[in-house]
């Protein structure tokens, strides 16, 4: 049977397997840390707003506000997703960047480790993107992405607000 997610954002099995598989061919392992949620990018404003709607049926929205220009809204799944990074509890939906191309659909995992300089340094030979440091490290695996933090999304979602860090979606976004 699908699950109601796969049925909406595309086959979610497929896609923790092909970021396993690219890990594994990197040398490592699906288990550096927990996979705390995955990113679907929408193709448009009217998928994002659609799935907006039908994504709250399975989850309970965290935040939504504007990140990089664009809205992003994240749920805490009322099913963790099944994955072989463990359960993973959220999922971050991304309207597109105006003027800018992106790939669409399921579009990239983060994976809470300990520290991103041990990570560094256990796996010198990883080709990881440090631009995001100290707060994050990136591995591209064409057309996907892994991140690597420090801290869950949800628990940093938690601190922006506590800090009154969310800017909002303004109202005539979608107009």
């Amino acid at each position: 049977m699908v699950s109601p997610i796969t049925a909406l954002l595309g086959d979610t099995d497929a896609f923790f397997n092909h970021l396993a598989d690219a890990m594994t061919g990197h040398g490592l392992t699906a288990r550096l840390g927990s996979m705390d949620h995955i990113c679907y990018r929408a193709d448009s404003n009217d998928e994002y707003r659609a799935l907006k709607t039908r994504l709250a049926e399975h989850g309970q929205m965290l935040v939504e506000g504007m990140i990089g220009g664009r809205p992003i809204i994240t749920y805490a799944l009322n099913k963790p997703l099944p994955s072989p990074f463990g359960p993973v509890p959220c999922l971050e939906l991304a309207a597109p960047k105006p003027g800018k191309t992106h790939h669409t659909g399921l579009e990239h995992g983060e994976i809470v480790v300990p520290s991103l300089t041990a990570l560094l340094a256990r796996y010198p030979d990883v080709p990881f993107n440090q631009k995001g440091m100290p707060k994050e490290l990136t591995l591209t695996l064409p057309p996907l992405q892994i991140k690597f933090h420090c801290q869950s999304l949800a628990d940093t979602i938690a601190d922006e607000i506590a800090e009154g860090l969310v800017v909002p979606v303004p109202e005539n976004y979608f107009r």
